[in-house]
Order: C-alpha cells, then structure tokens, then sequence
C-alpha cells in the first residue's frame, strides 16, 4: 500500500493526558485546553472518563467539563467508560462517542481492571449494545500491544484476537497502544499486519506512548499498512498509572509536523496547536506550584 493522503489525529490529550496528573488540574483550564484543540483544527477530541472518581480523581469533573464544551459538529467528544453505568453518565452528558478498553495482556488486565480479558469482553458487551441503541459511537483500545510491565512480549496474534472481539461486539474503531512505550518500528509493522489480517485497517488506530523515543518511527513504520488513524496528546502529556516509567504520549505537534513532512494531510494549524500546548503546560505548572506552596497560617 501506499502512504495515505490525510491522517485523522484523535487528541487523548485532555483524558489520557491529564488522567495520571498528581494534581488537580482546574475544570477551567481543561474546557480551556479543549477549546484550543478544536481552534487548532482537531475534531476527535477524548473530553474525559466516567470511572471511579476514587480510583481516577482527575477525570471526577468530566460532566461538569462536558457540560462547557463548544458544539463541535465537524467531529465528536469522546470518553471512556469502564461498565453501563458509565455509559448511562456518558450518554447523559452528552458524549458523541464512548470508548471502551481491553488489554493484549491477562496480566495487565488484571492489574488494571482486575478481570481477565474475557470477563473485560464480556463486561463491556452491555456497553455495546446500550451504545448501539442509543446511536452513540463506539470506540474500543487494545492496551499493552507492543509489551507489557508484567509479563514482557506480547503475541501479535493476541492483539489481534483482542482487536477482533472487540469489533465484533460492535467497535467502529480500535485503537492498538503501546502503553509503556517498548515496541520498536518492526514490532509495531509485525502487530499491525497480524490485526489487519482479521480487522480492516482502515478501522484500525495507532496509541503509541514514546517512552524511548520511537513513537514517530513506529508510526511510520506503519502508515502504509492502511492504517490513517493516529492518537496523540498535545503537548506529550499522559502516561499510565499502572505502568511506570511509560510517562508521555506521543506530542500531536510531534506527529503533526512528522506526517507535514511525508506529504500527509491533518487539517491541523501547527501554530495553534502550539498556543494549545503552552497554556497546559503553563496551566499545569501554576497548579503544580499552587500545590506545593505551604498553607498560611494566621
């Protein structure tokens, strides 16, 4: 295949990116930041989550930032959802889409969600029906492709029973992420065409977190498998709370000005996107500094 013409970038930034964030970052700053995506051209935004405010406190405001969202007609919110209730939350806020998350990996799985891969399908079939109901698109992650903190490789061939399950319970997109940043360009190109071989690549996404610097290459390496989808999080933010060292996302400036220089299409503004990276990394560090200055005392 040939490389494509344009390349659809789904920004995780204000969920996968702002979720593991040790301090709280303003409801305002994060309707701020997603204001400034959808300046900068960016359509398929991830808005947040409606999981445990306990185990997740970051993503607690998700209704109250989804409330302040500015239409967006030339795309759609995303957010995740762990069960039906999140999804009866989701669809009550308004969310054009939900997604929903499996692992490549059991013992992953169980670390993140504590469940096997199985019952995690079969937990989030509900989801997918409810979601098909309701005409609310849904999107589905494959976590770990590429290599897991606890058990290492991970077969392609698993990735890509976990990827076909989840289409078959009503998916229009999965999206495959190396959560801890391991893999490098062969293993992303030998994971990509195993999955294509039984889920169209054209429904394909490619998560990819650049822990070693090799997210870009990856990317690459796997743009003329007829995947044109690519996740990223402005700015580099994000990581996993379950998966430690793998600290940043790959930057949707990074991605940007790489696939600029392939000849790809994003229908993004660089400089945009540029003003939308430095007001949260500026938000960020006030929130920081706020939370490190000691309380006064009368």
């Amino acid at each position: 295949m040939t490389l494509p013409s344009r390349v659809r970038i789904v920004e995780v930034g204000p969920r996968d990116g702002l979720q593991n964030e040790p301090v709280l970052v303003p409801t305002a700053v994060k309707v701020g930041l997603i204001e400034r995506l959808l300046a900068a051209g960016l359509t398929s935004i991830e808005g947040g989550s409606f999981v445990s405010a306990r185990w997740v406190p970051q993503m607690a405001d998700t209704a109250a930032v989804m409330a302040r969202l500015p239409p967006n007609p030339a795309g759609r919110y995303t957010v995740l959802v762990p069960n039906l209730k999140g999804f009866e939350a989701a669809r009550a806020a308004g969310a054009g889409e939900v997604a929903i998350f499996a692992s490549a990996s059991e013992a992953f799985s169980q670390a993140n969600i504590n469940c096997s891969i199985a019952e995690s399908l079969a937990r989030f079939a509900p989801v997918a029906a409810a979601a098909r109901a309701a005409g609310i698109g849904l999107r589905g992650y494959v976590s770990c492709v590429l290599g897991c903190p606890y058990e290492g490789a991970v077969a392609p061939q698993a990735v890509a029973s976990v990827a076909r399950r989840l289409v078959e319970i009503g998916c229009r997109e999965v999206s495959l992420g190396d959560t801890i940043g391991a893999g490098a360009p062969d293993q992303a190109r030998a994971c990509v065409e195993t999955v294509a071989a039984l889920v169209p690549p054209e429904r394909l996404a490619l998560h990819f977190h650049d822990t070693r610097g090799l997210a870009l290459a990856n990317i690459r390496a796997c743009l003329d498998l007829g995947v044109s989808v690519v996740d990223a999080a402005v700015a580099g933010l994000g990581g996993c709370p379950y998966a430690a060292g793998a600290t940043g996302n790959v930057a949707t400036e990074g991605v940007v000005a790489d696939l600029a220089r392939l000849g790809i299409a994003t229908g993004v503004d660089p400089a945009r996107l540029a003003e939308a990276g430095r007001f949260v990394t500026e938000a960020l560090a006030q929130a920081r500094a706020d939370a490190d200055r000691p309380a006064s005392t009368a």
